[in-house]
């Protein structure tokens, strides 16, 4: 998939994950090794590896965290 389309499918799959979860993304452009991490840590998810696989895949293991503005305020989802 080429940028944005990773890094919003990844969001689309997040935003419908339960906290705590993990999801893994392959992805073949180059740039998902900026977008990815950017997304994680603005978003207030977890990058939890990160590999280069054959043929220009790149992997993603990423662990859904609360989003960044409920993680900014010292909320968590049982306090909604």
């Amino acid at each position: 998939m080429l940028c944005p389309l990773p890094v919003l499918r990844l969001r689309k799959v997040l935003l419908g994950a339960p906290v705590g979860a993990r999801v893994t993304l392959l992805a073949t452009d180059a740039m998902a090794a900026v977008d990815v991490p950017h997304f994680c840590a603005e978003g207030g998810h977890r990058l939890l590896d990160r590999r280069d696989l054959a043929d220009g895949v790149h992997e993603f293991v990423v662990e859904r965290g609360l989003s960044a503005p409920l993680a900014a305020s010292g909320l968590t989802p049982k306090d909604i």
